[in-house]
């Protein structure tokens, strides 16, 4: 058959503009609202978010065009070509239909993320390939065994079952077996956790096989037992694979990419930041304020997800603004809840986060302005009336409430006349 035969003749030419519609309309906020500036990891796993939904058109479809194949008794013939070579050509436009749609996603992801020229990340975008692609021969097998106007909308609500749904539960690894776990990857600090990719791949992959042989058997009933039992046993393989990976399926980003400059302190940053001279500049600036005030600076800011001994963590965006550095810096510099705080027990210290907070990123350089709007008016303005007292008093507040935070059991210390010497 010809190849502009088939595409004229195949349902997925008629879909494929209300497909690529949706991904632009429908999903277009969704896929660029938390994409990572200039990453090329985030837009590609940002753009998995639409798989959900383009997978199950690739089923709906598939499942028609198995119908028409059905219902005009193809496979009860004596055709001279193998089933395999009758399938394939009518189902390599639905395929190609569920990539444009992915690429469509992609191109949304990667034009909010201005990630530039490069290309995405290979594994996620090989296992959203296996994905629709085992979609494609799933929806088709269910066409083969009933009329179109049933086949088409069970292949797509079944689909979108097993491929959305798992995202939504708290077993963690079944989400991970269906792909569905790509979309958080990634910040600049990480990348994809390999073992996501892997158990994704092998269930996809032998999804994919099983339903090849099934076609390639005429569906005959050991075929079909066969194909069920190399599927389970693909599943239970993925899911062993994921069975200790958490809903976000991440490492952190090797150092080794980091680029750091300058001594007391060092900065380090990740080479997507945007204006590194311009952070640089500021982040020493904050760093100068904060050592002013009595705050202990370590020697080293960086940008890891994980920062080693003698240094700090630098929160910051790759497209960060300049009022937005003294943040960053700050943000390195608090400490870490203790475990009460993520209990159901007494943490009397809490209502000092805010102002703490408040106080550190004003003494860092942050516009009173963004402050109160980060913490709260009551919290930006009394860390405004702390930040008028001595610089010895506000050192004491601030390393008495900084105590307090890190316990369970003290109270902090709030007030001003508490403070006063």
């Amino acid at each position: 058959m010809l190849v502009r035969t088939v595409i004229r003749s195949s349902s997925a030419t008629l879909v494929l503009p209300f497909l690529i519609g949706f991904v632009f309309v429908a999903l277009g906020d969704d896929l660029s609202a938390w994409v990572t500036a200039h990453y090329w990891p985030s837009a590609t796993g940002n753009a998995t978010f639409a798989l959900p939904f383009v997978g199950p058109a690739c089923a709906a479809v598939a499942a028609w065009e198995g119908a028409r194949l059905h219902r005009g008794g193809v496979f009860d013939q004596a055709p001279a070509r193998g089933p395999l070579a009758i399938t394939v050509p009518i189902l390599l436009p639905v395929a190609a239909m569920g990539l444009l749609g992915m690429t469509a996603a992609l191109l949304t992801a990667a034009a909010a993320a201005d990630v530039g020229i490069g290309l995405p990340h290979l594994g996620i975008t090989l296992v959203a390939a296996g994905v629709l692609l085992a979609n494609t021969l799933v929806g088709h097998l269910v066409g083969r065994t009933m009329p179109g106007v049933l086949a088409a909308p069970l292949a797509l609500i079944g689909s979108f079952f097993l491929n959305a749904y798992p995202a939504s539960w708290s077993t963690f690894w079944l989400r991970h077996v269906v792909g569905g776990g790509l979309d958080s990857c990634c910040s600049v600090d990480t990348v994809i956790d390999q073992r996501a990719i892997v158990s994704g791949g092998v269930f996809a992959a032998s999804v994919c096989l099983a339903a090849l042989f099934v076609i390639h058997r005429r569906g005959s009933t050991i075929a079909v037992a066969a194909a069920l039992v190399f599927t389970a046993g693909g599943f239970g393989a993925a899911g062993y694979i994921a069975r200790d990976l958490t809903a976000n399926a991440v490492q952190p980003r090797p150092t080794s990419a980091l680029i750091c400059d300058g001594n007391q302190p060092t900065i380090c940053l990740w080479p997507e930041v945007e204006d590194r001279d311009m952070v640089q500049r500021e982040s020493r600036k904050a760093v100068a304020l904060l050592k002013q005030a009595g705050i202990h600076v370590p020697p080293t800011l960086t940008m890891a997800a994980k920062p080693e001994a003698g240094a700090t963590k630098l929160g910051i965006p790759t497209n960060v603004r300049a009022n937005d550095v003294p943040a960053g810096v700050a943000s390195g510099l608090l400490t870490e809840p203790p475990a009460c705080a993520y209990k159901d027990e007494p943490y009397p210290a809490v209502v000092a986060a805010g102002p703490v907070a408040a106080w550190l990123y004003t003494t860092a350089g942050e516009p009173a302005q963004a402050v109160a709007g980060r913490f709260g008016p009551q919290e930006a303005a009394l860390a405004q009336q702390v930040r008028k007292r001595s610089r010895a008093d506000q050192l004491g507040w601030y390393e008495r409430n900084m105590k307090a935070l890190r316990s369970c059991r003290t109270q902090p210390q709030l007030t001003l006349s508490e403070d006063a010497p």
